[in-house]
């Protein structure tokens, strides 16, 4: 089998049906889907078993409760036969030769282990349609650069990767949200060549989504970023980083940093919308967030810019930035 795509799948029957048809219709025929029903309570379930009894390169697999993408993507991985694992979320869709031309990528390449697709934007609400834009004039990066130009999604995650990769690092499963971020970094990390590939993946952009929607669950962001500093770390000292960990370590530590003041702004803004109980939580995180930033990682050149200090005490870090973003704002409003 040259390649096994997962599909986790939760309540999508409204899209589900044009993402199964364009598994159907790749010009590669030696193809598994995996397809995972995190326990829906609309008819997707039906809609799987429907064209696994058309198509015998279905499998269907169904979990009892709804557990978290992650989780019902890692039950798929352990049934994966394909040399090659691919992800395609239930209401996203391939071109038809998109699989063809990911698996061409990464043989024509010398050490080539991820073949990153070619990413179009189909936002619903405009009618519009935009290519995600890559920001590397390479078609083939190693390991580390790929993993360094994910860090701000320079690079995006969606790619084919040799399954070797993805069965020694499955899902992270720490969060029901953003800890996917961390999965992609590490497989980036561990392949010796990271290709780009013309494959398309059609992405479909919802304004109501869960991650952009006003919810405390946004902060479970800083978890997840913890949950991948944990991880570098663990790699680190199995020797698994090579002669680029330290450098490795300290781009990840202010990215992280940068992310938790970036939490905070968000906090600052829409601090209303969360109730006494929810601010509680949402500031006590924040207070065990800032205990676990190593401040000698992060660069000077940041560390002291005003407002991207990172105290180790709440009280004094939430003082300064909205003083910070108060002026932010100010100044915001004189220019406008």
């Amino acid at each position: 089998m040259k390649v096994t795509v997962l599909t986790a799948v939760y309540n999508a029957e409204k899209y589900l049906r044009s993402c199964l048809d364009s598994l159907v219709s790749q010009t590669l025929s030696d193809v598994q889907f995996i397809c995972i029903d995190d326990a829906s309570t609309d008819h997707s379930l039906s809609i799987l078993q429907e064209y696994a009894a058309k198509d015998p390169r279905f499998l269907i697999l169904h979990l009892p409760e709804n557990q978290g993408q992650a989780i019902a993507r890692n039950e798929g991985l352990k049934h994966a036969t394909g040399e090659y694992i691919a992800m395609l979320d239930s209401d996203d869709w391939f071109s038809p030769d998109s699989l063809e031309k990911a698996v061409q990528s990464i043989e024509s390449t010398p050490d080539a282990d991820c073949a990153v697709f070619r990413l179009l934007l189909h936002y619903e609400d405009k009618g519009t349609t935009e290519e995600y834009p890559i920001k590397t004039h390479k078609r083939q990066l190693t390991g580390f650069e790929a993993f360094h130009l994910s860090l701000d999604w320079s690079l995006h995650g969606l790619y084919l990767v040799r399954t070797s990769i993805h069965q020694k690092y499955p899902f992270d499963t720490s969060c029901r949200l953003y800890s996917d971020d961390n999965t992609t970094r590490i497989h980036y990390l561990h392949s010796r060549k990271v290709v780009l590939s013309d494959a398309t993946y059609h992405y479909r952009q919802h304004p109501a989504s869960m991650t952009s929607a006003c919810s405390i669950l946004r902060f479970q962001y800083m978890d997840a970023n913890l949950s991948m500093k944990h991880q570098l770390e663990e790699e680190a000292l199995q020797g698994n980083l090579g002669e680029q960990k330290e450098e490795i370590m300290r781009l990840y530590e202010n990215h992280r940093w940068l992310n938790i003041v970036g939490c905070y702004w968000y906090y600052y803004n829409h601090k209303k919308a969360f109730s006494p109980s929810e601010q509680q939580q949402i500031e006590a995180k924040f207070a065990s967030m800032l205990t676990t930033v190593e401040k000698p990682l992060i660069r000077p050149s940041l560390k002291y810019k005003f407002g991207y200090y990172p105290f180790r005490s709440y009280s004094t870090f939430a003082a300064v930035e909205n003083l910070y973003f108060k002026l932010r704002n100010l100044l915001k409003n004189k220019e406008e």
